[in-house]
């Protein structure tokens, strides 16, 4: 069991949250403001709450569960220093602060460049894998599906993509390992087109499957 330091709030990180903490791992929600967890702790005696720094300092493993505006930030704030060596599950899209046209999130990236790029060179010690940014937080832990969902992840180092792989395994999901950091240019979108079904007709209750011949 491991150790998972989870830097947000919001009702991602506090799904992800209590997801770790079914499966048997020791958890730490980090917030800026940790009175907003409140609610979250009285529902999950077991959970630990604190900062950001604090959250990082505890994980083996982190979770970064922010807007993707706010990850660089949310980082520095933690301490760089406690992201070193560490993997990292990005579970972040680069979503503006604009409205949404016919239901099409707008993004702060482009096609060449994605968030999570940005990420691991700005913060090069750390080992991020991109997860978690296609689905809902509804489905994240044991989705309930006709069929096992595929999750898309990549990132550069292997040894945290399989250390996520097992995690995403443990919650339910059939993985698909897509290669390195530049992979997260069309897994990001995929966050984007999820949210188009629930954005036009108020409908979240999908998710993706690889179908292979």
């Amino acid at each position: 069991m491991k150790k998972i330091g989870i830097i947000g709030s919001g009702i991602v990180a506090q799904t992800l949250g209590s997801g770790f903490l079914a499966k048997g791992h020791e958890v730490m929600l980090g917030s800026r403001d940790v009175n907003k967890l409140d609610a979250w702790k009285e529902k999950n005696v077991n959970g630990k709450t604190g900062t950001f720094e604090e959250a990082a300092v505890f994980g083996d493993t982190i979770v970064l569960s922010v807007k993707g505006l706010a990850a660089s930030e949310a980082i520095e704030q933690a301490g760089v220093q406690n992201f070193n060596g560490k993997t990292v599950i990005d579970t972040t899209n680069p979503a503006a602060d604009a409205p949404p046209e016919n239901g099409v999130l707008k993004f702060f990236t482009t096609l060449d460049e994605s968030l999570m790029e940005q990420l691991q060179e700005r913060f090069p010690a750390a080992h991020f894998v991109k997860a978690f940014n296609s689905v809902g937080n509804t489905y994240m832990v044991n989705p309930a599906f006709a069929e096992k969902p595929s999750m898309f992840i990549c990132g550069n180092n292997d040894t945290a993509k399989k250390e996520v792989s097992d995690i995403l395994v443990g919650f339910g999901w059939e993985v698909e390992d897509m290669g390195k950091v530049e992979a997260s240019r069309a897994i990001e979108p995929l966050g984007m087109l999820w949210c188009i079904p629930g954005m036009l007709n108020n409908k979240w209750n999908h998710a993706f499957r690889l179908i292979k011949a």
